[in-house]
């Protein structure tokens, strides 16, 4: 599933974000379980999905998109 430049790169990944190295059998885990992640929860947009979306980004009111205490509020 993973070849071997994939995961020599997802330990220098994970060696660089957690600062610590782990062997090439919990890389190709770790890799394969993401890989597998993605492929469940991924799903691309047709062009006519993507059309539709546009125009209902465009119809929504700038400042209305997210109001005080909502999704996208990053005050504290």
């Amino acid at each position: 599933m993973l070849s071997d430049e994939q995961i020599t790169k997802y330990q220098t990944l994970y060696k660089n974000r957690f600062g610590k190295e782990i062997s090439r059998e919990e890389a190709y885990e770790q890799g394969a379980k993401l890989i597998r992640l993605v492929e469940l929860i991924y799903k691309p947009m047709t062009e006519d999905e993507y059309q539709k979306f546009q125009e209902r980004r465009r119809q929504t009111p700038k400042e209305n998109k997210f109001p005080t205490g909502q999704a996208g509020d990053l005050k504290p």
